[in-house]
């Protein structure tokens, strides 16, 4: 590609960033896709429902992305990180960590969130092959399960009646004294679910497969899989901060319709706006930012032709 002016740079390459690349691209765009190819799911050894890929790595899915990607040669697709964004006469001047800059007229930034697992040893030996966040995800392949669930706080009790849609053999973990109302432990004991407060010693597993939850008093629980409530994910890049995009409670960027920010010309899609977004999910917001940009391009096009 040129080193003359771009239509978009899209910051990462997961399912937001390489479909709003697609359909970039296929608009006659002239697009930089930047991607550090540090997944998220990086962990996820098969992903679910998304339609036509179920079951599929999602390492394969980006795989097969790329190489259709490869079709459209106004799309180019560096490994790099963006550093820093600055906004200069409604432009986006990019600098990014292997020394290069470029300038864009939009950017889109699907840079998602990184997570933070609880210190329990033995969480990392298991976390994306029996022990997982998302039910939508992961479900299925544990339905009816003996399965522990880890969490605390005001998050707990929802994500405990989402998991019991899958199994009803359920034991809940708080690491700790429960942060939750006694009104909700009475609803727990209702429903005949196990509330461990016990901190937890390890978890035992082999080849990546759940065993025994281990307690600090001694006391163990087989189990065969599990859920976690909170990963403690944290956004993958602050750079749309810096540059005044607001951030909710939820530690998620605020945007408006299509991802567009209160920052005219830079949108955010994915987990970044949402914390979980799913593959399919994430997909969607791609396609319809990009869909977004290229309309808004046409009209300005447009008007240009007329003055």
């Amino acid at each position: 590609m040129d080193n003359d002016l771009l239509d978009v740079v899209i910051a990462g390459g997961g399912p937001g960033g390489l479909n709003a690349a697609l359909v970039l691209g296929r608009s006659l765009k002239k697009v930089m896709l930047i991607d550090e190819a540090k997944p998220r799911n990086d962990v996820t050894l098969k992903s679910h429902g998304f339609l036509t890929r179920d079951g599929i790595s999602p390492t394969v899915i980006r795989e097969i992305a790329r190489e259709q990607l490869k079709a459209y040669k106004n799309v180019t697709i560096i490994k790099d990180v963006i550093d820093d964004v600055e906004r200069n006469n409604d432009l986006f001047i990019i600098k990014t960590r292997n020394g290069q800059t470029v300038i864009s007229k939009k950017i889109i930034f699907a840079t998602g969130m990184k997570d933070h697992l609880p210190s329990i040893p033995g969480l990392q030996s298991v976390y994306g092959k029996t022990v997982f966040h998302c039910p939508y995800c992961d479900g299925w392949e544990r339905k009816n399960e003996p399965l522990a669930l880890f969490g605390n706080g005001a998050a707990l009790l929802p994500f405990v009646k989402l998991i019991f849609n899958w199994s009803k053999d359920l034991v809940v973990f708080t690491n700790g004294p429960a942060r939750i109302e006694d009104e909700e432990k009475r609803q727990l004991a209702h429903h005949q679910i196990n509330l461990i407060e016990t901190p937890i010693t390890e978890l035992q597993s082999n080849n990546g497969n759940l065993e025994k939850i281990i307690l600090q008093n001694g006391e163990f629980f087989n189990r065969t899989g599990g859920f976690i409530s909170s990963t403690g994910e944290r956004q993958s890049s602050m750079i749309p901060a810096r540059l005044g995009v607001p951030i909710n409670d939820k530690n998620e960027y605020i945007t408006s319709e299509h991802g567009q920010t209160n920052l005219k010309g830079l949108f955010i899609i994915g987990d970044a706006k949402n914390t979980f977004t799913s593959l399919i999910g994430a997909a969607s917001q791609g396609y319809e930012a990009a869909v977004k940009i290229n309309g808004d391009f046409a009209a300005e096009n447009w008007e240009d032709g007329l003055k």
